[in-house]
């Protein structure tokens, strides 16, 4: 079969909606084909804007299997658009991109509030709002005047994927201290935006993340940045960039989040999920709407869709993350559960991690600055 009608088949698919584009990417990425090369518009790029609600996310949650409900009810998947980080997406928003429906985490639900460019859901549209998870609805931020502004959806970790018929621990319990190792210098990989590293580094550092924008702290934090930059390969939000290499020994150790190692077991790839004896980052993401939402009726249908069983089944067996409703854990075993390292009880995964801790924009804007200077050398 050749190439061009290898890649035409598989795109083909994935319009149709029987391949997700994360599939679609690893699946070219075996192939060796860019998907850069490639001039392919999803279903939803070529639908009016009008006719549905644009959904901006995460790259990796732009896919037709969280919208089981919305396609039933409308036909087809909302409108998508992906940033790399919620700090990039709320510049986006802050610059008048208007959208329906946005999904920061949890970290940043105050600073995205204080924008005043955020409306509550109406909770009684939501189906699927009573099965939700109280501890994750009302975390810090998320209600005001007694109205729901956030939406909670996924929670998880980042921690690190390592391969471990690659990685000597030398009889040592797991530790962040993996990607500051200097014996894998040049294999190891870093996510690529501050939201999930420079929180990562805080705590190799010992940095309280009460503490976290103390100036003597802030420092702290950027030394041992520094210190690892000669040993990274490779900076990447792309998770399934990053699972290829780890999947070809490119690299041996990655920061990483639920996802990839679920993904690359399921490819037969050696590797361990990391549990850092000194904690590993966790987090809750979900979904805020628009002051200025296009479609409100559809908005509300995104949330409710990616608040559903379906999409909570998809998001645990699929991608090893925890969802906010406790009906999508009905049909999934403990034994599945531990093989993925969650738990029915949010908080016996969330407690046992570092939670992140809301920061002011001031905070937000050097931290990224700084990471960025980071990365280049500087």
């Amino acid at each position: 079969m050749s190439q061009e009608f290898s890649t035409n088949e598989l795109t083909d698919k994935l319009l149709s909606g029987k391949l997700s584009r994360r599939q679609f990417s690893q699946m070219l990425g075996a192939a060796g084909v860019c998907l850069a090369t490639i001039p392919v518009s999803t279903p939803t790029a070529s639908a009016a804007a009008e006719d549905q609600a644009t959904y901006f996310t995460w790259g990796g949650y732009d896919i037709p299997e969280l919208f089981e409900p919305y396609i039933a009810k409308h036909g087809e998947p909302p409108n998508f658009a992906a940033f790399g980080g919620s700090e990039e997406g709320l510049t986006k928003i802050r610059a008048g991109f208007v959208i329906d429906v946005a999904h920061p985490c949890n970290q940043a639900i105050p600073r995205w509030m204080a924008t005043g460019l955020f409306q509550p859901f109406d909770t009684s549209r939501l189906s699927n709002w009573g099965d939700l998870v109280p501890e994750l609805v009302n975390l810090d931020g998320a209600v005001l005047d007694g109205k729901n502004y956030f939406a909670p959806m996924d929670w998880g970790q980042t921690s690190i994927t390592y391969r471990h018929d690659l990685v000597d621990l030398k009889g040592q319990p797991e530790s962040w201290g993996i990607l500051w190792d200097e014996e894998y210098k040049g294999r190891i990989g870093v996510i690529a935006t501050a939201a999930d590293t420079w929180w990562c580094a805080a705590i190799f550092a010992g940095v309280d993340f009460v503490e976290l924008s103390a100036p003597e702290n802030f420092d702290k934090v950027a030394a041992v940045l520094r210190e690892q930059r000669p040993l990274v390969r490779l900076y990447s939000d792309d998770m399934t960039t990053v699972e290829q290499a780890l999947a070809s020994g490119e690299l041996v150790a990655a920061m990483t989040w639920n996802s990839s190692p679920v993904e690359l077991k399921n490819q037969g790839v050696p590797v361990t999920w990391a549990n850092p004896k000194e904690g590993a980052l966790t987090w809750v993401c979900g979904a805020m709407m628009h002051k200025d939402a296009p479609n409100v009726d559809r908005a509300h249908d995104i949330v409710d869709s990616l608040l559903s069983p379906e999409t909570g089944r998809f998001l645990i067996n699929e991608y090893g993350y925890g969802h906010s409703n406790k009906v999508s854990f009905a049909d999934i075993t403990d034994e599945r559960l531990n093989e993925l390292g969650l738990s029915r009880n949010p908080n016996d995964i969330l407690s046992a991690g570092k939670f992140q801790v809301p920061q002011t924009q001031e905070f937000e804007t050097q931290m990224n600055q700084e990471f960025e200077e980071i990365k280049a050398g500087f």
